[in-house]
């Protein structure tokens, strides 16, 4: 006696993964019907997540909704408008060798802007490189320009206001540049941001500041031109920062 054609996907349809079974779904409204019966899902969940079907009913609608869910993490969801702009912010920047303050500037958000300056000429290839690449970061030109004794303490400060609300935050707190990096004439320093008690679950995440500088062949101090904030831990575009930044203990 010949079977047929449900009785033969009432068979087979049971043996198949779950990303099978959903492609058979969207071949026609009979394979559909078949593959919708819920049975088939709590086979497979049962698989995966065997506590979750102990219970007479699925923990939620479906045990096909429970597996279409879960089965595969969302790696990339879409980012939503950040609240902020740059536009909104300023940074507040010092920086000091021993107890000399050399450098305190505010610096209107947009200025930090990837690609909103061209670096000088005579900069290492290496560094150019490192300037021009996709990775995310937010620099400026210093003006002016300055020489750091090498050998001596430099320490750095960055605080960011937020114009729509009057407040500030703590970006980087006197943190010393205690890694010079001389293959990419870089030298830098980094701190922990502190995030408002509306995130207690988000830590860990550091701000990084580098100090760029020249290479003239001069051993006993660094010409800096410039300066790189970036947040490479947990954001790599500008609206990603935005939300971190968003994320701050702000007073």
């Amino acid at each position: 006696m010949e079977m047929s054609s449900e009785e033969i996907l009432k068979v087979v349809f049971p043996l198949l993964e779950g990303r099978d079974l959903a492609t058979c779904m969207s071949v026609c409204k009979q394979w559909r019907e078949i593959a919708q019966d819920d049975y088939l899902w709590k086979c497979l969940c049962a698989n995966r997540w065997p506590s979750v079907c102990k219970q007479s009913s699925p923990p939620i609608l479906s045990y096909h909704k429970l597996f279409k869910s879960f089965y595969k993490r969302k790696r990339n969801r879409t980012l939503l408008p950040p609240k902020l702009s740059l536009k909104d912010l300023e940074f507040y920047i010092d920086i000091w060798t021993e107890e000399k303050l050399m450098f305190s500037e505010v610096v209107p958000g947009p200025v930090l802007q990837k690609g909103s300056w061209t670096p000088p000429n005579g900069i290492s290839d290496v560094l150019r490189l490192h300037l021009t690449s996709p990775d995310y970061k937010m620099t400026f030109p210093m003006q002016p320009r300055f020489n750091i004794p090498l050998g001596q303490t430099v320490s750095v400060s960055v605080f960011v206001g937020r114009r729509d609300t009057q407040k500030v935050a703590c970006i980087i707190n006197k943190s010393i540049c205690d890694y010079i990096d001389r293959s990419t004439f870089r030298a830098l320093a980094f701190d922990y941001l502190d995030f408002s008690p509306a995130h207690p679950f988000v830590s860990g995440i550091r701000a990084w500041i580098s100090l760029l500088f020249m290479d003239h062949g001069n051993e006993s101090d660094i010409d800096v031109f410039g300066i790189e904030l970036d947040f490479c831990d947990a954001a790599n575009s500008e609206d990603q920062v935005l939300w971190l930044l968003d994320m701050l203990d702000w007073k």
